[in-house]
């Protein structure tokens, strides 16, 4: 009885949002569910890999994937406070679990063609649309406001668990077994999240009743984010390296086939030395959950992720990738945790869904652009140059967004910073 009190009460003290039984329900579903959507997304990637040896059409699935993420999150942000978190999440999870079984069964009918696999990645962004900003606001229903950042970095965390193990999953049965199997343990993987949702019994908090014009509340919400520096430098930051960082998935296929000299997988094992990497970082930050972020970790983590990714570019080994890849990992989620963190911490209950529904634009609608640009540059400078450009132009808009933030602080005190 001891010893369950002492771990009990060491598990409030390190990871608090783990005692609440609410967000216990939501996570251990996203676990399981997590790992089955990475190895979709590694069996997606490498399958289109094989089928088109063209590092654009890859670049052009990303658009299909996270084009209608880039059109409409300030749209699904509007719904997002409007109706009840729950119900919305449960039809997500429910339409993401139909789009697996689907590609599934096309895979094994042994007709599967590229423009199958783009249609149902356009399926898949019209869904994430509304899930991403819906997933990011239910966090606040399910912990109190000191315990969010707990929440995020374990939300986080799982994030990051499932990046090492699909990766790894994919890599050991994709080549036994092909990608329908994978595609199908994504379907099944829905159920865990589906229950858990069925279990919790959060009261919603932050639905808006009053009916504006949805392009009236947009704007509400955007002149809501440039009032607050916070919001404003957070998604800022995030818009720079969700666009130019945060594709390279896109250039590791080529990178780990024609630079390593590699097969899925080596491909696998990068994947998974990233998870690794943004795990640790992601279990730093929940454990450490305590004030409010700073801009000198957000703009600093920006910063150092970009000048690594430039680093690839002189990187000719399998060793020194890994190493490279965790390193990346690891500071990249202690950006994102950051980032997250700041804006659902300064961000009002009447605005959330708004607000993360433009957290959700810049973390993942501008993927269409990054990704085409890695395409491209990989297709005609190779898989380092890719890197390369990828990691200056962040670095470059980072520094353009740290100096506006200097010249607002003469006029407005930023007590974050």
């Amino acid at each position: 009885m001891r010893s369950n009190t002492t771990l009990t009460a060491g598990l409030k003290k390190t990871y608090p949002a783990l005692t609440y039984r609410n967000f216990r329900y939501f996570w251990f579903g996203q676990c399981i569910s997590l790992i089955g959507t990475w190895t979709q997304m590694t069996a997606q990637q490498w399958l289109v890999y094989t089928l088109t040896k063209s590092a654009f059409l890859l670049g052009l699935l990303g658009v299909a994937q996270f084009g209608p993420v880039m059109l409409l999150s300030l749209f699904a942000g509007v719904f997002v406070d409007r109706y009840p978190k729950k119900k919305m999440l449960i039809f997500t999870q429910i339409s993401l679990m139909i789009q697996a079984f689907i590609l599934a069964f096309l895979v094994w009918s042994g007709h599967i063609v590229y423009g199958e696999v783009f249609v149902l990645a356009v399926f898949m962004g019209l869904i994430n649309t509304l899930d991403l900003p819906t997933r990011q606001s239910y966090m606040p229903d399910l912990v109190d406001r000191k315990d969010l950042r707990s929440a995020i970095g374990l939300n986080s965390a799982i994030v990051n668990v499932a990046r090492i193990i699909g990766p790894a999953i994919a890599a050991l049965l994709m080549v036994r077994f092909g990608a329908g199997l994978l595609f199908f343990i994504n379907g099944m993987s829905f159920l865990p999240v589906l229950f858990g949702l069925y279990l919790i019994d959060a009261k919603p908090t932050g639905i808006k009743r009053v009916e504006k014009k949805v392009l009236s509340e947009i704007l509400e919400g955007l002149q809501y984010i440039r009032r607050s520096p916070a919001l404003a430098g957070g998604i800022l930051s995030m818009l720079a390296v969700g666009t130019f960082v945060m594709n390279f998935n896109v250039v590791i296929p080529l990178f780990a086939a024609d630079v390593l000299k590699q097969g899925v997988d080596g491909f696998g094992l990068i994947l998974s030395a990233s998870g690794a990497g943004s795990l640790v970082g992601a279990l730093l930050v929940a454990s450490q959950a305590k004030g409010i972020p700073r801009f000198r970790m957000l703009f600093g983590s920006a910063f150092l992720v970009s000048a690594l990714l430039i680093v690839l570019n002189f990187i000719y080994t399998l060793p020194l990738a890994v190493v490279m890849f965790a390193i990346i990992g690891f500071v990249n989620i202690i950006f994102i945790t950051t980032t997250n963190s700041m804006i659902q911490l300064n961000s009002e209950e009447r605005y959330r869904g708004r607000v993360m529904s433009v957290y959700s634009f810049a973390f993942a609608g501008t993927t269409p652009i990054g990704n085409l640009f890695a395409g491209i540059i990989t297709e005609k400078l190779g898989a380092g140059m890719g890197f390369l450009m990828c990691g200056a132009v962040s670095a470059l808009l980072i520094i353009l967004i740290v100096i506006n933030t200097v010249l607002k602080k003469r006029h407005t005190p930023l007590s974050t910073v």
